[in-house]
């Protein structure tokens, strides 16, 4: 498959825009209450959390501070595995498939590696 190869910067910078659109649909779900039963109340944890995956997902869909937003979603994310699915418990509780946890741990490194390679196409940022 190593005609593929040719394609990598056009399909990354696919994944980018899909995982930022998904992700900012998340903050807008969590915001406004767009498709959700459930709004955190403004100003906790989950309302700023919300707040994040909205701009720093669009900033990261259009291409803009990639590198940045990107990296506080990587963040946020780790911060939501560990604190809301592990709990830090010890045992079986680890295993994503256990806890639930396997989209926050997907995005964590998604947003890891997008905030390493940047942009790269289609992207507002000229640099």
């Amino acid at each position: 498959m190593k005609w593929l190869a040719k394609y990598g910067d056009h399909v990354y910078a696919l994944m980018r825009i899909v995982a930022g659109f998904m992700f900012a649909f998340h903050g807008a779900q969590k915001i406004f209450g767009i498709l959700s039963d459930f709004q955190p109340p403004a100003g906790s944890q989950l309302w700023i959390g919300g707040v994040i995956e909205l701009l720093c997902g669009l900033a990261i869909m259009l291409g803009f501070q990639t590198r940045l937003a990107a990296f506080l979603c990587s963040g946020e994310m780790a911060v939501a595995y560990t604190q809301f699915h592990w709990k830090l418990q010890l045992g079986p509780k680890f295993f994503p498939a256990v806890n639930q946890g396997e989209l926050a741990l997907l995005y964590s490194f998604v947003f890891l590696y997008v905030a390493a390679r940047g942009g790269v196409k289609w992207k507002v940022d000229k640099g």
